[in-house]
């Protein structure tokens, strides 16, 4: 006699998560060349400051037309190259948006000068040049000198430099350009590269341009600052590296990490137009979905989309991520806490209205996977399991 036994259930298959960022494919891509790059570097063994550093930098300099491009160990030591060789130290305000990641006021602190944070548009997510006063009346007010104004291009799209270096050449101060995810983008015919007294970036691996580890370069039309910097980068160095006639710091580049850059510098426009792809079709796909803000570029720039960023309400958050999670689609919150609601800058200025901006998009903000390998289908997964979630 048999038994009849009922089917037993399919076990549920989770669905195979995207890429947030996919460096794999990228790499998959351009490996032969990667691979001939580096071992390149192994022969001739210079692997720190060798000849593939000023290839780089000459080629990335040429990029985005600056006149000079001076490489470091990353877009952290960018930033703070800068405010070194301006003398930025105690006493000394910069102003800085209180929306973005810490390395931005990290490097003025460190200096002993203090941030003082500003509000951002509700938009683009930038610094919004018309809290600009309120910030210098709140560093004045706590006895400090305004010196300076670093503007971050958030999420691979430029700041608004014209409204932004009017006011600062109004009140007498310099501009310092924060593209570490921003560089490859363009503001009014005008490249990333080309804005106040500097541009700082980075090559951190997610970066839309990224090396194998840590990297970062400043661009400058300004010889002076650019010798100054060179100078920085290795220990304050003078005529030579024993010869330290300012206090410097180890800032220099890999020389691997810059025959990595080299080489992916040559697909860098070809993956930017990707990545505008993708944007443009999230947009058109969910732009009028119940409750989203898709992210906006302003007419006449473009953006890298370092992340591809919307606003959502704040209750519904941490359920929508959730559920993308359940279908494989990775979410991320760039940033969950303001600036100024930090432990390590609570204590520092804000304006006297405060930022109420910062603190409602910190409730708002989720980035969706972006990186020039999305092809049709995953975007069209991405864009259903979110509507589908809604």
């Amino acid at each position: 006699m048999t038994t009849s036994l009922s089917k037993m259930p399919e076990p549920e298959t989770q669905p195979q998560p995207l890429a947030f960022i996919d460096l794999a494919a990228q790499q998959a891509r351009i490996r032969p060349q990667l691979d001939e790059a580096i071992a390149r570097v192994l022969d001739h063994g210079k692997y720190i400051m060798g000849p593939e550093v000023r290839e780089f930098e000459a080629n990335l300099a040429g990029f985005c037309g600056a006149e000079y491009a001076i490489s470091c160990s990353s877009g952290t030591d960018a930033l703070l190259m800068v405010l070194m060789a301006k003398d930025i130290g105690p006493g000394d305000a910069v102003i800085c948006p209180a929306f973005t990641f810490t390395a931005t006021p990290e490097v003025i602190a460190l200096l002993g000068a203090t941030p003082v944070f500003a509000d951002v548009r509700e938009d683009t997510f930038n610094l919004d040049p018309d809290g600009l006063e309120d910030a210098v009346s709140a560093a004045k007010e706590a006895g400090l000198a305004p010196k300076a104004i670093v503007a971050v291009d958030l999420f691979g799209l430029p700041a608004d430099y014209d409204a932004i270096e009017k006011f600062a050449d109004d009140n007498g101060l310099w501009v310092l350009a924060d593209a570490a995810q921003g560089f490859g983008a363009v503001y009014k015919n005008r490249k990333v590269g080309k804005f106040g007294l500097a541009t700082a970036t980075s090559f951190f691996p997610a970066k839309p341009l990224g090396c194998y580890g840590d990297g970062g370069a400043i661009l400058t039309d300004d010889a002076g600052l650019a010798a100054d910097l060179d100078s920085i980068r290795v220990h304050g160095k003078g005529t030579e590296k024993y010869d330290n006639v300012r206090i410097g710091i180890n800032g220099r580049m890999d020389t691997i990490q810059a025959a990595v850059l080299i080489e992916k510098l040559k697909i860098f426009t070809d993956e930017i137009e990707a990545r505008d792809k993708v944007a443009t079709n999230y947009s058109a796909a969910l732009a009028g979905s119940n409750g989203l803000s898709v992210p906006v570029v302003p007419d006449g720039l473009t953006s890298v989309w370092a992340q591809y960023t919307l606003r959502v309400p704040s209750e519904r958050r941490d359920g929508l991520a959730a559920a993308l999670k359940a279908k494989g689609v990775p979410t991320a919150v760039y940033y969950p806490k303001p600036l100024h609601h930090q432990t390590a800058y609570r204590d520092y200025p804000v304006p006297a209205g405060g930022l109420g901006v910062s603190e409602r998009l910190a409730t708002e903000v989720l980035s969706l996977p972006m990186h020039p390998y999305l092809d049709d289908a995953m975007q069209d997964h991405v864009v259903k399991s979110l509507i589908g979630a809604l």
